[in-house]
Formats: C-alpha cells, structure tokens, sequence
C-alpha cells in the first residue's frame, strides 16, 4: 500500500457496498459488520465459525461483506462501513503510522503464516530447487502487500535477489493474478489455495514450494478495529473471540469431510475435494492460528519481513496496537 494512497485514503472515505456478503440473524442479538480483505479457504474458521453456529451460541449476528482488497477494507473500516475488518497486520502498521483519528488495534489473530504457495510451470517438488527460479519470468503479488513482502522475504533467504534475478511481474491486480498465469504468463507465480490446487488438477503446472513454511510465524491475517469501538463494545469483542477460537480449535480436530461441508457454501464453484485437500494443506502447516493471541514475536517478525522490503514506514509498538485481552481470556476459560 503506498503512502500517497493512504494519505488520500484518510482524508476522503467512500462507501464501499458489499460484494458478497454471508449472514446469520437472530432475534435480539448483536450484529457485527465484518469486512473481509477477500474470500478465501485461508479464513476457514471464520466461515467455520458461521456454519457450525459458533456466533450463534454467543448471541452474535455477522454480517460479512469481502471488500476485495486491503485498501477498500481499512477505508470501509475507517468510515464506520464496517465495525471489524479481517486483513493483513501490516495494513493497520501503515494507517496507524498516519496518526488517523482513532488507531487501529489488532485483537485477534486467524491465521499465523503467509497463506501463499509456489506453483511452478514446468517441474514438480521432486525436481524443483530455489535456484531454478533464477533467469526466470516470477509472477508475484500487489507491491507493498504482505504476500509480496513475504515472497520476497524467503526468495533473499534462498539467496535470491528478485529485482535483479528475476523478471519479476507485481503490476496484475490481485484477482486477476492466477487468470494471468493459466492464460500463460510467467514461469512461476505465488497464489493462495484453492487456486493452487485446482492448477495443479488441471495440470498448469505444481506446487513446490510453501512460503508459509519457509518465512515463519507472523500474524499474516488479524481482526480490527477503530479503538473507540473497542471501548464501546468489549463484551460484544469477547463474545465475536470466543467463537473465533472455537473454530480455530474445531478446524484442528476435524476430518477434511467435516471441513469441507463447513466450507462448502462459502465456495460455490469449487468442489468439496478440492475444499478439503485446500484446507488440509493450510492444517498440516499450521497457517490457521493455533489460538487468536497476536504475540509480540510474531509482531516482530512481521515488521522485519516490512523493512526487509522497504515497506516498513516505521516501526509499531506492540503494546499500543495489539490488545490481547479478549484472546487471553477466553483462551483461560
């Protein structure tokens, strides 16, 4: 996210309308407006959390609207169109380094990896090796995203510099990413599940590599919010964790059956097969959050993979912009 596009960002919000939207309503209860960054089988308990009626159980009604980028989800956020935004930590580091009317404060945490994985066009995980990627064409992600910060992060591990070794490609939207690679384009290229297993079903090409794995823990996707809201509704935030980790908990004790029906309506072009083998590999892992407590390691280790790339704007104090409490307590229950 650039700098320029924040600034604009915070001083002139637009009404972003829900794209899609899933929602349970129960009489008396609590709503909550949840803008989700995108639609993914990497949020899997938030949607297992709906399905099996963990909201439900606490009194909560969610109203989830995919906003479709992280710049449309903090300005949803930011202009009261939504109460809780789902998106990458980094977002809330570069709004919060504008000094906005109210921070933003991070308060759960869903998944604890990078979600992305490597898909090569012309060789499998038995003969891939990091070194094969030099001279090549990389189809990456949006600059300044934390799927771009994280790739780049683990290609300089592997002693890969992707601005000089690669023809590197990072100027395709986000949702247009993976028809750019199947129309052609690129040797290899980063994507999230389930787009990396139906590719790989339709022979385009194989799964090599996890960046998840090779970068470590970092609160790749986290629950927030403006702080006043916090202020205002500490119950209703205690109640929205509890179900959080109930799912976090029944995602892990699972069959992929179980999983998959869970899933199922929240992915109506894809197949309970693919649903399944998706989530399993995230499980498998462990890029699903064991528990929803945002722990200063993993904070920092963010804000590394941040000034590794360039993007870091400056760094943020863990005990002013993560509130651990509603996790801590509902994780000591």
């Amino acid at each position: 996210m650039k700098m320029k596009v924040l600034s604009a960002l915070l001083c002139f919000f637009i009404f972003i309308g829900p794209l899609t939207a899933c929602s349970f309503q129960q009489e008396d209860s609590e709503t909550i407006r949840l803008a989700e960054v995108t639609r993914s089988i990497f949020y899997a308990p938030l949607y297992v959390a709906m399905e099996e009626g963990f909201f439900e159980e606490e009194n909560l009604n969610i109203e989830l609207t995919t906003t479709w980028g992280g710049d449309k989800t903090m300005t949803s956020l930011l202009s009261d169109g939504s109460d809780v935004a789902l998106v990458g930590a980094e977002t809330s580091i570069y709004v919060n380094s504008q000094e906005p009317a109210e921070p933003i404060i991070n308060f759960a945490m869903l998944t604890q990896s990078d979600g992305t994985f490597l898909m090569a066009r012309n060789e499998t995980a038995e003969t891939f090796d990091w070194e094969n990627l030099k001279g090549s064409t990389f189809l990456g992600q949006r600059k300044g995203g934390m799927p771009q910060m994280a790739g780049e992060f683990v290609l300089k591990k592997n002693n890969i510099d992707p601005h000089r070794d690669l023809d590197l490609i990072q100027n395709i939207d986000f949702a247009n990413i993976a028809n750019a690679y199947a129309s052609g384009t690129g040797d290899y290229v980063q994507l999230f599940e389930p787009q990396a297993t139906m590719f790989e079903q339709k022979g385009l090409g194989h799964i090599v590599a996890s960046f998840g794995e090779e970068s470590g823990a970092v609160p790749y996707t986290v629950f927030m919010a403006k702080e006043g809201y916090l202020e205002e509704k500490g119950d209703t935030l205690e109640s929205f964790t509890r179900a959080i980790y109930k799912a976090q908990q029944w995602i892990y004790e699972s069959s992929p059956e179980e999983i998959a029906a869970a899933l199922t309506p929240y992915f109506d072009d894809t197949s309970e097969e693919i649903i399944a083998d998706s989530a399993v590999r995230y499980r498998d892992q462990e890029s699903y959050a064991t528990s929803p407590v945002l722990t200063e390691e993993a904070w920092d280790n963010l804000q590394d993979i941040m000034e590794e790339a360039g993007e870091l704007p400056e760094r943020s104090d863990y005990e002013k912009f993560v509130d651990n409490q509603w996790a801590e307590k509902v994780m000591n229950e």
